[in-house]
């Protein structure tokens, strides 16, 4: 989303709210923030000419706060409100090479339900919005609480609800899909019936990074090899920046893994976000070297954080990662067959 500016620059109240809301969300922002301009939005959407022509009667809408009155107020008054100016020039993005040019949609992102901040709608009206063909929700597995992964029931219920909304979308496609938690055995955080009717399998290792090497290892070749990955996500767990600080990521036999997804045809997950850069460039190339396919994923929790896509992207194409190898610039149709190959 580059803004949507209409003549003589003027941008209508509700898509400055909204392209707000996106901007903070690309930033990683506090949560609440994005939501409340999202909110303001909703709020005035429906309003009739006069409330919102009328200062006092708009002050008085329930969701529309002070800095929100003032976008609304600058947007009428026919300028870019000023707070919008400031977050366009402040988090502008990355450079837009030939790989972010190729990519037709992804396969890691998450919606309220789980650790998401945003309703599945919005998400697909985000991804429509920067031109993707499908995008997959992969929200997060049982065992891990602290993002209320979904039970067996839940993820039961969000694939009839993806199943309908994919159903009613024109033009485009919604997966569905989960983020499984590698457990310590190397099972995978679902049942096995449950797994085999998802539309993509992101397995990703989130609890006990720390774990010794040759443990790390079987642990991760047991989920690669296990028949139902499709993605093996954010593959060592590290964090380089942001909010929750850092942390280093866990130490295992590289090749031995990456042989098994190139076996297996699970894609390494080349995580977009900037406190993950996941994986280190090193890993990257030896991934490369013994021939996996990637998927350039966002591992987005709000519609803004899609076009963090731009990235990974990015440092795919710097480590020369070729197009054809990235399941992500595949069309839908082969994109399928991918994800439906026979299993062990």
């Amino acid at each position: 989303m580059d803004g949507r500016d209409g003549l003589d620059g003027v941008v209508d109240p509700v898509d400055a709210l909204t392209e707000i809301a996106w901007l903070l969300e690309r930033e990683r922002s506090i949560r609440y923030k994005a939501k409340a301009f999202r909110a303001a939005g909703d709020a005035i959407a429906a309003l009739d000419a006069a409330v919102l022509a009328d200062p006092v009667r708009l002050r008085a809408v329930q969701g529309v706060g002070e800095t929100s009155f003032t976008v609304i107020r600058q947007a009428q008054e026919g300028r870019v409100p000023d707070y919008l100016a400031e977050l366009r020039e402040r988090v502008g993005g990355a450079r837009a090479g030939t790989r972010r040019r190729l990519l037709r949609g992804e396969l890691h992102t998450h919606r309220e339900c789980s650790d998401g901040t945003t309703p599945l709608e919005a998400m697909v009206g985000g991804a429509r919005a920067l031109g993707h063909e499908y995008l997959a929700l992969t929200d997060h597995s049982p065992r891990l609480r602290i993002a209320r992964g979904l039970s067996a029931a839940r993820l039961e219920e969000q694939l009839e609800v993806v199943a309908r909304l994919d159903a009613a979308e024109e033009g485009f496609t919604l997966l569905s899909g989960i983020e499984v938690d590698i457990l310590d055995d190397g099972s995978l955080d679902q049942t096995d019936t449950l797994l085999s009717r998802v539309g993509v399998v992101v397995a990703s290792v989130h609890s006990k990074l720390a774990m010794d090497a040759g443990q790390m290892t079987r642990r991760m070749l047991g989920a690669v090899s296990g028949g139902r990955a499709d993605v093996l996500g954010h593959v060592t767990g590290r964090l380089v920046e942001g909010a929750r600080g850092t942390r280093p990521g866990a130490s295992f036999d590289a090749s031995a893994v990456f042989a098994a997804c190139a076996q297996n045809e699970v894609a390494v997950e080349i995580n977009s976000r900037p406190e993950r850069q996941d994986p280190p460039d090193e890993l990257i190339a030896l991934a490369m070297q013994e021939g996996c396919l990637f998927a350039i994923d966002s591992d987005a929790h709000a519609p803004g954080q899609l076009s963090l896509l731009d990235y990974g992207a990015e440092r795919a194409e710097r480590a020369g990662v070729p197009a054809e190898r990235i399941v992500t610039t595949w069309p839908l149709h082969r994109l399928r067959q991918w994800l439906e190959r026979p299993r062990p």
